[in-house]
């Protein structure tokens, strides 16, 4: 069973069909029975069992060091093997057996994933180049590699992994344009390049894999094999779902909340879909609108902190921060999207006048004010409890450790005493002619126990700023002890006696769960390790460089321009790559581009900025039609049309493809230099902004808006996105000043504040005269003790101020070694921006919510004239 076939028979699928379904996409079609399921089983649980003791901080005592140094090798030699085991080759092929060419294409590639490891001291002593033997299977393991990636992920990444291949070896042929031809490489070069170093396959993305990504991915899978799952969602619907829309709203929430343990928005649409999109029809949404809002609701999961998609990993290691400040920089933005998306079915079902489920009528005040209640206590808590943590350790000091781990044995013993108090949460069945919400108050306690781990994964990652991990791994081995005893200590509890098959069954979750993390991590591990080829040709060729003086020939030099075809790179790209791999390829070739296409245009953007940026579009990836795997699950589930629930679907994520618009060049939204008052300041207007552009884009605020009301609404969102932007027109931030007076400025500028350079100057390469923008914070001192420090070498002749290259280890190295200093025409100052004294911008909003006022007060005043409906 396909997605194209459900799509056109367009029908519900059963459950198993479901499960099948997900299954093909995510872990493999394929289960083979008897002794060879029994051994692929075992060679997915020593996969993960390996990775976490390689997280483990007694990997180093354990494991041999030729091990770790290569556990890349190792994780790609699992990946590789089980990709020619759990997918078939084509539709046709067997599903409850595996085929002997499958066998031993899997285990050839296993061994030539390991060949590095292998060979280690043969290709040391070559001096890390391949000769004529190591060429060829390198050669035979980029092919296996190729199409165990058309088996996990559909045929899109192999062949653009592929093209690039192709243009290493073929790059200086005459049907190549002169725009991007190169000389070529040799075939003993290029898989030097591609498979013997780590440039290529076994480069960064893959690393990130072996070290982060499988962890998290380990930890998702036990978290719901434990039944956090379920129980989220029974919170959700239990909290949410007697509003009016109430499905759609529980099924946002839920699916956030599962986010947290699911990698995969497939089978995040799968798992609370199930349950969600029939209640949601039942109320009155179509079941084309039913599944776009799962569909919308689950890919977010992906940008949710602080358990995001595998791309987050790869941001710690492409720009160069930790984790912290990755979760950090996404938080506002990923949270008033899943704000704006709640509003979005609330407007659905307030234009639809949809009925509520159940009889039990709550303040959606109190509703609301309940939520927020909780989320701020668990961040309290999460925090908090660093405290008495530091107190603990100042004490017991070496026994620190032992003692924090009973106590907090102690604290799930409690937690889990609560939930043996009341009855284990049963699925419920959304086609039941009479629906029962669950009752927060009566469930709560059943789970609180599930959040333990998470505390523990966020205390790690935020308080003790620990690598992710170790992090995950320390809430990971208390998901072991979980497993293996929430079954039988709640036997105890309940006085239950049968405790022997309580603990088999607990080992047989502990089990299953490894399994599944294994098998979830197949496709990732393959993306990362095909896209390294993709990124290894970059660096080989240069391209890069190349793409981005074409691009920039394309925009016109328009930054606004630039970030539209980023953007539509990635929507194409989206329509047949995974997330993770085409947040690889357009990071690889875009993300340079735009930080110094935005210095020449005097817009500063962060490195961050722009890859979040990139990954915001490449979430879409499962959204987008045609080819949105998410939105043909979603219709699966409904029963619609797969299309029409992506294009549906692509619309209430408006919303996800405007927020990094705005906070490219509002970087206030990431929360980039602001303090915790401006942090607050920002996150209420952010909010408030999100609600408001979602009104003006769902044409309905108090009542139906009228045209022009939705333009005011959009331009209020506007308004309070980009206040600097509206005050920029009425006062410029900068004064312009000669650049013969620059160092006379830079002494009367204030401490603290930035000064703008312009530089201009001849290519390093091209030869053509080309600007940046330089960013010089005034510390202390006169102006010349200013200058510097600041590293710039200044000479003035004639009235111009010329540029000398500047030292190696000073500031602008980086960013003005791509400037030719030795060349005819000279690298000079073209002018120079001191800051002048601006109101500040967040006075725009005084304006901008009065209109909002404005807008209310004219509808409100037409649903009492007209009895227009609210």
């Amino acid at each position: 069973m396909t997605m194209a076939n459900t799509a056109s028979e367009n029908r519900a699928l059963s459950e198993e069909e479901l499960q099948d379904l997900v299954a093909s996409s995510d872990a493999g079609a394929r289960d083979p029975a008897g002794g060879v399921g029994t051994l692929l089983a075992v060679v997915a649980v020593v996969w993960s069992l390996f990775q976490v003791l390689l997280a483990s901080p007694l990997a180093n005592y354990i494991l041999p060091g030729d091990v770790i140094n290569n556990s890349r090798q190792v994780h790609l030699a699992f990946a590789v093997f089980l990709a020619f085991m759990a997918y078939p080759a084509f539709k046709s092929s067997p599903r409850h057996y595996i085929p002997i060419a499958d066998w031993l294409i899997g285990l050839a590639g296993a061994f030539i994933a390991m060949y590095g490891f292998i060979f280690y001291q043969k290709i040391v002593d070559a001096g890390g180049l391949a000769d004529d033997v190591d060429k060829w299977f390198a050669l035979a393991g980029l092919l296996i590699l190729f199409e165990g990636a058309r088996r996990a992920l559909g045929p899109a990444m192999a062949i653009i992994a592929t093209i690039f291949l192709a243009y290493v070896f073929f790059g200086s042929s005459d049907i190549v344009p002169d725009v991007i031809r190169w000389k070529g490489a040799s075939l003993k070069k290029a898989m030097s390049h591609m498979w013997i170093t780590s440039e290529g396959v076994f480069g960064i993305a893959l690393g990130v894999s072996t070290k982060f990504v499988f962890l998290f991915v380990l930890f998702g899978a036990l978290l719901d094999k434990a039944g956090a799952g379920n129980y989220f969602i029974k919170m959700a619907f239990g909290a949410l779902g007697h509003l009016k829309g109430g499905p759609a709203k529980a099924a946002v929430v839920g699916s956030a909340a599962t986010g947290l343990i699911s990698g995969s928005s497939i089978a995040n649409v799968v798992t609370t879909g199930t349950f969600t999109i029939p209640l949601m029809k039942r109320v009155g949404f179509s079941a084309e609108k039913a599944g776009a809002v799962e569909v919308a609701s689950s890919v977010n999961g992906q940008i949710m902190p602080p358990v995001m998609g595998a791309a987050a990993f790869l941001m710690v290691e492409y720009v160069g921060i930790s984790y912290v400040e990755v979760i950090t920089h996404a938080f506002l933005p990923a949270t008033i999207s899943y704000i704006a998306l709640v509003y979005i079915v609330h407007l659905e079902a307030v234009k639809n006048n949809m009925p509520t489920l159940g009889n039990r009528v709550v303040s959606m005040g109190k509703t609301i004010g309940g939520m927020m209640a909780f989320f701020v206590g668990f961040a309290l808590l999460c925090y908090g409890v660093q405290y008495p943590v530091g107190w603990i350790a100042a004490a017991a000091g070496d026994a620190s450790a032992v003692v924090l781990s009973v106590l907090i044995f102690v604290a799930y013993a409690v937690l889990l005493w609560l939930a043996a108090s009341v009855p284990d949460l049963e699925p419920d069945d959304p086609n039941a002619e009479e629906v029962e919400l669950p009752v927060v108050g009566d469930i709560y306690k059943s789970g609180l126990y599930f959040l333990l781990p998470i505390i523990v994964l966020v205390y790690f990652l935020m308080i003790e700023q620990k690598s992710p991990g170790l992090s995950a791994f320390w809430a990971t081995m208390l998901l072991f002890v979980i497993l293996l005893t929430q079954r039988p200590l709640k036997a105890i509890f309940r006085g239950e006696s049968d405790m022997a098959n309580a603990f088999t069954q607990g080992v047989a979750d502990l089990i299953q769960g490894l399994i599944d993390g294994a098998r979830n991590m197949i496709g990732i591990g393959l993306a990362t390790a095909t896209a390294g080829v993709i990124v290894g040709t970059v660096t080989l060729t240069g391209v890069g460089q190349v793409m981005a003086d074409l691009v920039e020939f394309l925009s016109g030099g328009n930054l606004i321009g630039m970030l539209v075809m980023v953007g539509l790179l990635s929507l194409i790209l989206g329509m047949g790559l995974p997330t993770t791999a085409n947040y690889i390829v357009v990071s690889s070739l875009m993300a340079g581009v735009v930080v110094e296409l935005g210095a020449q245009s005097g817009l500063i953007v962060p490195l961050i900025a722009v890859h979040l940026f990139v990954f915001y579009f490449g979430i879409m990836a499962d959204v987008t039609p045609p080819v949105g795997l998410a939105s043909f699950a979603a219709a699966a589930v409904s029963g619609g049309d797969a299309i029409k629930t992506g294009f549906v679907a692509f619309f209430y994520s408006l919303r996800t493809v405007a927020l990094p618009f705005v906070f490219i060049f509002n970087t206030d939204l990431l929360l980039i230099d602001v303090t915790v008052t401006q942090g607050i300041l920002v996150f209420i207007t952010a909010s408030i902004a999100i609600l408001v552009f979602t009104a003006g884009t769902m044409g309905w605020f108090l009542t139906k808006s009228r045209v022009y009301e939705s333009v005011a609404l959009i331009l209020i969102a506007f308004a309070l996105f980009r206040p600097d932007f509206v005050m920029n027109r009425i006062q410029p931030p900068f004064t312009q000043i000669e650049p013969a007076n620059f160092t006379t400025a830079l002494g009367d500028a204030s401490e603290g504040s930035e000064m703008r350079l312009v530089v201009s100057g001849p290519d390093f390469d091209t030869g053509e005269i080309k600007e940046t923008t330089l960013v010089l914070p005034v510390g202390a001192g006169s102006g010349d003790d200013r200058l510097t420090a600041s590293g710039l070498l200044l000479l003035e002749e004639d009235g111009v101020v010329k540029m000398d290259e500047p030292a190696f280890s000073s500031p602008f190295a980086d960013t003005l070694q791509s400037f030719d200093f030795y060349g005819d025409n000279p690298v000079q100052i073209a002018s120079v921006k001191a800051p002048s004294d601006q109101m500040p911008k967040e006075l725009v909003f005084i304006p901008a919510l009065i209109l909002l006022l404005l807008v209310a007060f004219v509808q409100r005043a037409r649903i009492t004239r007209e009895g227009v409906p609210a």
